[in-house]
Formats: structure tokens, sequence, C-alpha cells
């Protein structure tokens, strides 16, 4: 579930690259926005079906196990707890997600060899061993064992990261995010709901248009902004100044003149947080420098109301 804070940073990557790559169609870029956005859901999703894939391979493998030509007693008659963890089968048997995934072409078929090589990492676990050696007990001692083993061998595979990676490029900065949104479904949907309960992409409908509206009000203000900035940065030559912080500054300008439903307090910290993630240190004392100076001209102006125009506090959105 994003939140405005994840997507000021899905606009900041979008309007880097539209800016980089000197194909000045505003279309072309919206789409491109949205697209990197859907791309998260995509990214959710797929890590749900990992845990549904688990168990169908891990239940291949028995089966091969089975018709070996010398099976093991241990071959014939294995422990099916990991199978049968109704954490897992919760997902694997949940056709909202089925119908999701397969809408979207998500799926795992191509990479048996890749979910196989995670089940050997797994089982090489202590954590494995105790959850397949310990009585059964209830749904939340299968959730644990589940969220062990995310934390401890899925979200640190090498191998998953280079797949990822290789798919898009949109989800080498989602990685920790779609996470978070996985565990928090995982713990909802077992403790609260009692089936599996998918996120949504957005916390509130009216996101998406906020995301759409802040990349397009940037781009057609952006001259008007540039002049603005370099006026307030006499001493400094502004071809110099990194195109991410010239962003930074033009984003937090565009949302500040022209979403007056968002406080300007809000809006200052959240730029500033940006700069944090985006920028050197000496370019966010900069950039703060620099939004100070605007803020305090745009409330003599009254372009903004001087009212929440103070962002020396810690308000979020």
């Amino acid at each position: 579930m994003l939140n405005r804070r994840h997507l000021r940073v899905k606009v900041l990557q979008s309007l880097y690259a539209y800016y980089q790559s000197h194909n000045h169609d505003l279309a072309s870029g919206e789409k491109e926005l949205l697209y990197g956005i859907e791309k998260i859901y995509d990214m959710y999703l797929l890590q749900l079906t990992l845990l549904a894939e688990l168990v169908v391979q891990e239940e291949r493998i028995l089966e091969e196990n089975a018709l070996k030509h010398l099976p093991t007693p241990a071959d014939l008659n294995p422990n099916r707890r990991f199978i049968e963890n109704r954490c897992l089968q919760m997902i694997l048997n949940d056709q909202a997600l089925q119908h999701e995934a397969a809408k979207r072409t998500l799926h795992w078929r191509d990479e048996r060899e890749l979910v196989r090589k995670l089940i050997q990492q797994i089982k090489q676990q202590n954590y494995y061993v105790a959850y397949m050696e310990g009585e059964d007990g209830e749904i939340k001692d299968d959730l644990r064992f589940v969220l062990r083993m995310l934390q401890k061998s899925i979200l640190p595979f090498e191998a998953l990261h280079s797949f990822y990676e290789e798919k898009s490029i949109y989800w080498i900065d989602d990685w920790e995010l779609v996470n978070k949104m996985l565990i928090k479904t995982l713990k909802e949907s077992v403790l609260e709901r009692g089936h599996l309960a998918l996120m949504g992409l957005f916390k509130d409908p009216t996101d998406r248009d906020f995301a759409k509206e802040l990349f397009k009000k940037a781009i057609v203000n952006h001259q008007d902004f540039n002049r603005i900035i370099s006026a307030k940065t006499m001493n400094w030559d502004v071809e110099r100044i990194a195109l991410m912080d010239m962003i930074i500054m033009e984003m937090a300008m565009t949302e500040i003149l022209k979403f007056p439903e968002i406080p300007v307090k809000v809006s200052l910290n959240e730029y500033i947080e940006l700069s944090k993630m985006y920028s050197t240190p000496k370019s966010k004392v900069f950039i703060n420098g620099v939004l100070d100076k605007l803020v305090e001209e745009f409330v003599r102006e009254k372009k903004i109301s001087p009212q929440g125009s103070d962002h020396h506090g810690s308000t979020k959105e």
C-alpha cells in the first residue's frame, strides 16, 4: 500500500528519467510514471505467489523422491509439515490472488530451478529443522515460521534479487517497500482476517491522481520554477546544480504552490526527507536553505498562507 511519500519518490524518479531522456513527451512520461507504480504491485503479487510456488515445488520434490529406484523410508513417508503449513496453504488456495496474478501474467513456471535452489537453502537453516521436528501447533506458529523464512532465507537470497533486477529496472528501489507490504499482509490475514486479504496499491483512491498531477504540474512549471530558483541562488551556477537537487526543489515548489490542500509544513518536511535520500549532505543543506527563502518570499507575496509555513517540526502526512 503506497502512501504519498512513496509516490513522491516515484514521481522524482520519473522526472529524473524524463529530463535525462530529452524526450519531452508529457503523455509518454506520465504513462511511464503510472507503469512504474503499477510494477510495485506486480512485485508484491510475485512475492506472494513465490510462497505458494515453494509449496508446489516441494510437493513435486517429495513425489520424485518416492519414485526413486531405491527410496528410503523417509522418501516413502515424508514429513509434510512444510507443505501443510496453514499460512502457505492460505496463499496457495486463494482465488483472488490466483486471478490477479493470472490477469497480470505473473508466475514462476519458468523459474523452477531458482525456486528449488531457494528450497534447498531454506532446508539448511536451523529454524526450518526446528519447525519440521516440532509438534503441530496453532496457525500463528505457522505464520511465525513463514515470517522467519522470509527474513532469513527469501529476502537475502541473491538469486532472487538478480531475477527481479533482470525483470524490471523499477524494482530495484521498491524491494524494501514491497516486502514490508508482504509481511503486513501475512500478519493481518492470519491474525485478523482468517483468509488472505490482498492490499490495494494505494492508501487512498485520490493518491493516483495526486502522483499524476504532481508529475504533470512539475513539468509544466519547470521553466518558471527554474528561473525563480536561479534568482535565489545568485552565487551558484544553476547549470552546476545537480539535476536531482533541481528536481527536488521544483517538486517542492509545485506542491507548495499548486496543491493548497496540503499544508506547506508537510510538503517541506517531505522534500527535506527526499533530499536526505537522494542528495549529498551538502546538497540537503543547500536545498533546505533555498526552500526556506522561497517560502518566505511566497508568504510576502501572498502566494501562500503564512499559516503552516514554518517547517521546523516533525509533521508528517
